[in-house]
């Protein structure tokens, strides 16, 4: 165990990948849980705010910082469970929450284990991953989970939650309706030995070399496909201050989709109903692209506003380009939320969460 270190008024700017963003008024990184623990109770005494970060790939931190303590996660380790003798060809993995996400999916695609090749490239940690129930390219954390570990934090206990109980979603979880309850503190993966890789994708069925690729055939073409789109982080890439997307895409009523289909074609945006990509929801209701509302909404890659702008790769995207503020930043997405509204009748929803704007305004 290592002691304890509380560092005070940390910028926070350098752990996120917007860069962006004021100190924290105090700090600490946790690399254990004796150190978590230690963090927590003082925190308690001293009637501080807690706020929990990751890799910092999904927040935008407010310019004036977050009062309270910031706590790092930092924890690491992964182990393979023993065999289900019901189950052969399954794997339960087992990872702490600091780990890096990425990292996990290139050491299970190594040892051939099926069911994340296709997350290969999301920035952060595992222990964000569930919050968001991350997806890419045809799967979703909610694939593979099998529970996740957990700190309640008002009684200080954990326990584990089975997968049903984390309440997964399209970017949805337990832990984004009840924040500042439960902290994740590792997370048990089912994945196929030997298993075949997912290609439900036709951008990324064509991105492969054969019918049938190997799993790291798949992790290389998705990780060429994220690099396309500035969705790695590259410090060579101009585009490399974002979140990643910084819109979901709407699930919308039928009903609602067919105003959208009904307006883009008044307007000339498209010449068949054909042409509007739709993505029929278990619950009957329509995914609509994200990305697709905001180009017809007049948005263009690479428009610039300052310091803020978006990705000239992908419009899902806003980058910081240096010297800017959070609050650009967010001016920015309001306005694209805007001009979607406007066009469309569709409110997006923004992905990344928000760092110290409840208290600081």
């Amino acid at each position: 165990m290592v002691a304890l270190h509380i560092e005070h008024a940390v910028p926070l700017a350098s752990y996120t990948s917007l860069q962006l963003g004021g100190p924290a008024e105090h700090f600490a990184r946790i690399e254990d849980r004796a150190q978590l623990m230690a963090a927590l109770t003082l925190a308690r005494a001293r009637d501080l705010p807690l706020t929990l970060l990751g890799g910092g790939s999904n927040v935008v931190v407010s310019d004036a910082g977050v009062r309270g303590l910031v706590l790092v996660m930092a924890t690491r380790g992964v182990e393979l469970l023993p065999a289900d003798p019901a189950r052969p060809a399954e794997q339960l993995v087992e990872a702490q929450a600091g780990e890096s996400w990425d990292a996990l999916v290139e050491r299970c695609v190594a040892q051939d284990l099926a069911g994340l090749e296709c997350l290969s490239g999301i920035p952060g940690t595992v222990g964000a991953a569930p919050l968001q129930n991350i997806g890419a390219y045809g799967q979703e954390l909610s694939d593979t989970l099998r529970a996740v570990e957990v700190l309640d934090l008002e009684s200080l206990t954990t326990r584990w939650l089975e997968r049903d109980a984390c309440e997964l979603g399209y970017r949805d979880s337990r832990w984004k309706h009840q924040p500042g309850r439960e902290l994740v503190l590792a997370v048990r993966l089912a994945l196929q030995r030997g298993g075949a890789a997912t290609l439900r994708y036709a951008e990324l069925q064509a991105a492969v070399p054969t019918a049938a690729p190997s799993l790291s055939q798949v992790r290389s073409a998705v990780l060429g496909l994220r690099r396309g789109k500035s969705m790695l982080l590259d410090p060579a890439d101009p585009n490399r201050r974002s979140v990643g997307s910084f819109f979901m895409n709407p699930v919308v009523s039928p009903q609602l989709a067919e105003r959208v289909l009904q307006v883009a074609l008044d307007a000339g945006m498209i010449a068949d109903a054909a042409a509007l990509p739709r993505y029929p929801q278990p619950d009957g209701r329509l995914k609509l692209s994200a990305a697709w509302l905001i180009e017809r909404a007049g948005i263009q890659k690479g428009e610039r506003h300052g310091a803020v702008g978006v990705s000239s790769r992908h419009t899902l995207a806003l980058v910081h380009h240096g010297g800017g503020s959070s609050a650009e930043l967010l001016q920015l997405a309001a306005s694209v939320q805007e001009r979607v509204h406007t066009t469309f009748g569709i409110e997006l929803a923004r992905e990344p969460v928000l760092l110290g704007f409840d208290v600081f305004g």
